[in-house]
């Protein structure tokens, strides 16, 4: 069974057991930077009884207790972690983590003592019941814990989620949806991001794991909020454009010739990734083939990405 921490390494990289000890040790030492010293002496006794305790409901116990003891303030991460983190860990990006959702996540890795199916069962449960700040922190640890194929159905629970910050913690920045996802799931993840406001662009392979399926079913979810006169996201282009049939180069066409600056920036963007050709099979007129030209011109001389233009 592939293990989180072995996902995409390379062969000289840890995995399985050493690269949990390598990630709580990484752990460790951004906590010893930036918590009070009682907050470090608590964090290392408490891990070191998660350790050699099976003992849930001590976990329980210190996961609850994790923003009290040391904090919620962001970690404060220098490129050096950063690479150090995706050293450990493929694509692994903790960038917006705060010190206690890192303590919540070390303290979950450090529950495994060995039985994949004791640590599912206790996430399972643990995350049914969890306060909404608990599950952010647990579903951005996903891409760390053992068995990762036996917890894909919390994490697909979890972005089903009508709560934007706990969906999120499994769609941003996180190597896991594309790694675990199958394609229905990773598709009703993007349209749930459409569905409820929350940007396209940190989601990690989003290009990778485009599909003419997802691409559809954009476009006609574009057509009904047009229909009901609402707006339409730029960023949705970025997945019609590779992939688009009949009815979503129409849209295209559409997004683009009745759209403000910023989706015409977005559809000619989404064009520019999917290949110079599509301009010019798409736009009939000459005008308008010149004027996506123009404003791909723009994007790449003002480095203008989809952060950007979301």
């Amino acid at each position: 069974m592939k293990d989180s921490l072995a996902s995409g390494q390379s062969g000289t990289s840890p995995s399985g057991d050493q690269a949990r000890i390598a990630f709580i040790e990484l752990v460790q030492a951004w906590i010893s930077r930036s918590a009070t010293e009682d907050g470090r002496n608590w964090f290392n006794t408490t891990l070191d009884g998660i350790r050699h305790s099976a003992d849930t409901s001590r976990l329980a116990f210190a996961i609850g207790l994790a923003p009290r003891r040391l904090g919620k303030a962001d970690l404060t991460l220098s490129a050096e972690d950063r690479t150090q983190a995706a050293a450990i860990r493929a694509n692994l990006d903790p960038g917006d983590w705060s010190i206690d959702q890192a303590a919540r996540i070390a303290f979950s890795v450090a529950s495994h003592h060995g039985d994949d199916a004791a640590f599912v069962s206790w996430f399972d449960g643990f995350c049914a019941t969890a306060g909404i700040n608990e599950l952010i922190a647990l579903c951005r640890g996903l891409p760390v814990y053992p068995a990762p194929t036996l917890i894909e159905p919390r994490a697909r629970e979890a972005v089903r989620s009508g709560m934007r910050p706990v969906f999120e913690a499994v769609a941003h920045c996180n190597p896991y949806p594309v790694e675990y996802f199958a394609e229905d799931a990773w598709n009703q993840m993007v349209v749930k991001a459409f569905f409820i406001g929350a940007h396209l662009w940190p989601i990690q392979a989003l290009d990778r794991r485009g599909n003419p399926r997802l691409a559809r079913m954009l476009v006609d979810l574009a057509q009904e909020r047009w229909a009901a006169g609402r707006p339409v996201s730029g960023e949705v282009w970025r997945c019609v454009a590779p992939h688009a049939d009949n009815v979503g180069d129409a849209a295209l066409v559409r997004a683009f010739d009745t759209g403000d600056d910023k989706e015409r920036l977005a559809v000619a963007l989404a064009l520019q990734q999917a290949g110079e050709h599509r301009v010019d099979a798409l736009f009939e007129r000459p005008e308008s083939r010149q004027q996506v030209k123009t404003l791909q011109s723009r994007l790449a001389s003002e480095g203008i990405g989809w952060k950007a233009l979301s």
